[in-house]
């Protein structure tokens, strides 16, 4: 093969290798689209008053609404990481309605690294738990010494048994749940260094589900704070 022969090859091969990325970036985007489009959609059938708050956050979807007479935020989180091996996608449900707490209670299962969803790595105080949290929960709050009702929020998180729930945020301002939607699919990540999904979209029932017990347990709270008033 001559020289000119072996530059003209190598010329054919990078214009299909470039054309073939720019296919793949169209064909991403468009999938993208669709999927944000299923997932207001899922998140108006349960929230039918969602309106998208998004703040332009690349892989953050965030939608809020009411929902049983109550504020609510529903969101999506791709999450990164470099200390990840494969990315994440996270839903992050939460009522967004005072709750009796006197700080920020968080509980975050196996906190093995940082997370692009949460404070949890900031909080300064780590709590001794009460019995009924799971072997793989740990606890932190922003303020020491702070007596938590940590019987009852104990005895109303089974959801956590699952294994797909990762984060409950409780504050004064709101309860929250976090939940492992899907992890991205290895080889096109591992090629491409895409993050696809596989079509993981939201499950409005699973959307249900997660705002009955943010609300159940934020109801509880509450109750309890009036009776003992």
């Amino acid at each position: 093969m001559s020289e000119l022969t072996s530059v003209l090859l190598a010329g054919v091969i990078a214009l299909g290798v470039a054309a073939h990325i720019a296919w793949l970036a169209r064909a991403s985007r468009k999938e993208a689209k669709a999927a944000l489009a299923a997932d207001m959609a899922s998140v108006r059938s349960v929230v039918a008053d969602a309106a998208d708050i998004s703040d332009g956050t690349a892989g953050v979807a965030t939608w809020a609404g009411t929902w049983n007479g109550q504020r609510v935020q529903v969101r999506t989180i791709v999450d990164t990481l470099a200390t990840r091996k494969l990315p994440t996608r996270w839903l992050s449900v939460s009522i967004t309605e005072p709750v009796a707490m006197p700080g920020v209670f968080d509980m975050m299962m196996r906190p093995n690294s940082a997370t692009t969803f949460s404070n949890f790595d900031h909080l300064a105080y780590t709590l001794p738990k009460s019995p009924g949290f799971p072997p793989e929960a740990v606890l932190k709050t922003d303020r020491k010494g702070v007596a938590f009702p940590q019987d009852l929020i104990a005895s109303r998180i089974d959801i956590f048994a699952e294994g797909r729930a990762k984060e409950l945020l409780i504050t004064p301002n709101g309860v929250r749940i976090v939940w492992l939607l899907a992890e991205a699919e290895r080889a096109r990540y591992g090629v491409f260094r895409q993050a696809a999904f596989g079509g993981a979209g939201i499950d409005p029932g699973l959307i249900e589900r997660l705002l009955e017990a943010t609300s159940a347990l934020r109801q509880a709270i509450n109750q309890r704070e009036r009776q003992a008033a």
